[in-house]
């Protein structure tokens, strides 16, 4: 039955190409009525200030890692049931910047000397990364939002069932980690993008910072649903992350590994990546 689902998983996730370019408007009064979805792929950009957005298609997963720690079990088969964007890369400072000068977000976090500009920003509590989300649905009339966990690790998959898009292990040049083996590793994070992306576009899901989720903690994925939705009961206080950083150790960078930590904690290990809602 697994294998069943994780081959659905693929056909549905991977049938169309990227597309680099915004799909092309209805063609019909009728049409137009309702925007039509993006394909699979499609860069979107509400305003200049915004970050980039990738549409990931709709398919099925398998969410977890038997071979992972309790955390990460059981694994269960998950329903994407509909379209979402996610940030092509994590939010940087520039992004961050243009919303503290648009007094959408109160100040500008510390970089601890490494620069600002394309690097993530980091030392942002999780409800400040939504103070910058709340930001972009007022400007632009989107939602947008913080991604659920089940959203975070099928984006971060990409239709892979290994431990990482490209493979069971570390390579290097793959990500910024502790062991990754790039100019930042173990030192501090990297511009984003400094990485190949994975097969649907999408950059540092594995290492540079870890990435808040709307989720509260759970333990395991024990009673959790077999949809997208966030967990919103549980420790609450506390908030699931994902992604690893270039900090910690590269298995901790794996896409089915969960981590947790305080809702007020900031940190230079800390950032974030939004999600858009398509129609």
């Amino acid at each position: 039955m697994i294998r069943v689902l994780i081959a659905c998983a693929i056909l549905l996730a991977c049938a169309a190409p990227p597309a680099q370019a915004q799909a092309p408007a209805p063609s019909s009064p009728a049409a137009a009525q309702t925007p039509a979805i993006p394909k699979p792929g499609t860069v979107i950009r509400d305003c200049p200030e915004c970050p980039e957005m990738v549409a990931v298609p709709p398919g099925i997963f398998i969410m977890g890692s038997p071979k992972g720690e309790k955390h990460e079990r059981p694994t269960r088969p998950v329903r994407v049931a509909k379209a979402f964007a996610i940030g092509k890369y994590e939010v940087t400072f520039d992004e961050w910047e243009a919303c503290v000068r648009a007094s959408g977000c109160d100040a500008v976090p510390n970089d601890h000397g490494w620069g600002r500009g394309r690097r993530p920003v980091m030392n942002v509590e999780f409800e400040t990364a939504k103070q910058y989300a709340r930001w972009l649905a007022k400007k632009t009339g989107r939602v947008y939002r913080l991604p659920s966990e089940a959203e975070w690790e099928y984006a971060a998959r990409a239709g892979t069932t290994t431990e990482f898009p490209w493979g069971d292990s570390i390579e290097p040049n793959r990500a910024n980690c502790r062991e990754c083996g790039t100019e930042w590793s173990g030192e501090k994070t990297a511009p984003v993008g400094s990485f190949p992306p994975n097969a649907w576009g999408l950059h540092d899901f594995n290492g540079n910072v870890w990435e808040w989720t709307e989720d509260c903690w759970n333990p395991d994925h024990a009673g959790a649903a077999g949809d997208t939705r966030a967990r919103v009961s549980g420790e609450c206080n506390f908030r699931a992350m994902r992604g690893g950083s270039w900090y910690y150790f590269g298995r901790l960078s794996r896409s089915s590994y969960r981590f947790k930590n305080a809702a007020e904690v900031k940190s230079y290990n800390i950032g974030f990546r939004v999600v858009r809602e398509l129609p």
